[in-house]
């Protein structure tokens, strides 16, 4: 595992949220006779309804806000609060004794498989979302067969059913055995995020699944042919999106085995990164990418042979054409904030 690299749930260096057990959140679009039918079919379960908010308890689940009076600091390729180091280790802290119990939870896996009512099926996996914040029901899942069972929801045609089986995957990659069974869906996350609309929940929760599968680079040969698309919305995407995605490329350029495939991919509009009224997350985050690549082409035991890099390639960005690349690293050792400057010292001292 890279032990510095992003969470996916995590926004902001893992600043955004707290990490908390996610209260269920209130769907008031969905009609009162499919609640009323979730409702029933949960009754005899003991599971609570994804309708009524659950109490927020401390989680072991990745991504959320580094607690109080810890700042992120940068210890290398990426970032990570030191709080969330152990998101995805065996050394979890115990499990609240508040998590759903193993029967209620076989109920709710066995009415996900029966029913073909996708606003039934998606309150069903809301509700196994929030069960999977605690760690204890990570492992209960996995021992029912869970994973296959909402990793077979990934190709429905409901968007927001796969978007629900995405965020439901996410909370229970947060333990490495369960991220074994789960990397297998990894092609398929892809092509959803491709395919979502831009910008979309559906694929923002793909690229914060993403991001906590490539935490380690166990899996990162399987997001290969992926690389063309998290550029595209690297550069057709809102901020939040850009930020998602920025996640993903940070995990990948720590892993020298990637150094090619990311060099060799084109973004005509990296440079637009560089800038000092740029969004300071994605800043950060684009520099720390860079610093990465840099640090493995300077690792390389041959010399980096150009003329496999064309025109606009990230490779020509960053070293064959990089006058207007020092160019805009000179005017951000300006900038007023500390770990920009870190990041781009890093990069001129390569």
């Amino acid at each position: 595992m890279h032990p510095e690299a992003e969470r996916g749930v995590s926004a902001h260096y893992c600043s955004e949220r707290s990490r908390r057990a996610l209260p269920a959140p209130r769907y008031p679009g969905f009609l009162a006779s499919a609640s009323a039918r979730f409702s029933a079919e949960l009754s005899a379960t003991g599971v609570p309804c994804c309708c009524q908010r659950a109490p927020r308890r401390p989680s072991t689940f990745a991504g959320l806000r580094c607690p109080k009076g810890q700042r992120l600091r940068n210890r290398g390729p990426a970032f990570v609060c030191k709080a969330n180091k152990r998101a995805v280790t065996d050394n979890s802290p115990p499990a609240s004794t508040h998590a759903v119990d193993e029967d209620a939870l076989q109920k709710l896996i066995h009415l996900l498989q029966a029913t073909d009512d996708p606003l039934i099926q998606e309150q069903a996996l809301i509700t196994l979302s929030n069960s999977a914040a605690f760690s204890v029901n990570q492992d209960i899942i996995r021992n029912l067969g869970g994973l296959s069972v909402i990793g077979g929801m990934l190709s429905d045609c409901v968007p927001k059913v796969k978007e629900k089986a995405l965020n439901a995957l996410n909370n229970l990659s947060m333990n490495i055995k369960n991220q074994e069974e789960i990397q297998v869906y990894i092609v398929q996350v892809c092509r959803n995020v491709e395919s979502a609309p831009l910008n979309s929940d559906l694929q923002l929760a793909g690229l914060r699944l993403l991001t906590n599968m490539s935490v380690t680079s166990d899996y990162h040969n399987k997001m290969i042919n992926s690389i063309p698309c998290l550029l595209h919305l690297l550069s057709e995407g809102t901020e939040r999106t850009q930020i998602q995605v920025l996640k993903v490329l940070v995990n990948l350029s720590a892993n020298p085995a990637m150094t090619r495939h990311l060099l060799r991919a084109k973004v005509p509009s990296l440079l637009l990164l560089f800038d000092n009224c740029i969004n300071r997350d994605i800043l950060l985050r684009a520099l720390v990418f860079a610093a990465n690549l840099k640090k493995n082409m300077n690792n390389e035991d041959g010399t980096m042979i150009q003329d496999q890099y064309s025109e606009h390639s990230i490779f020509s960005t960053l070293c064959r054409d990089s006058t207007p690349f020092a160019q805009k690293l000179a005017s951000l050792l300006h900038h007023p904030d500390k770990e920009v400057k870190e990041q781009v010292v890093r990069i001129l001292t390569q």
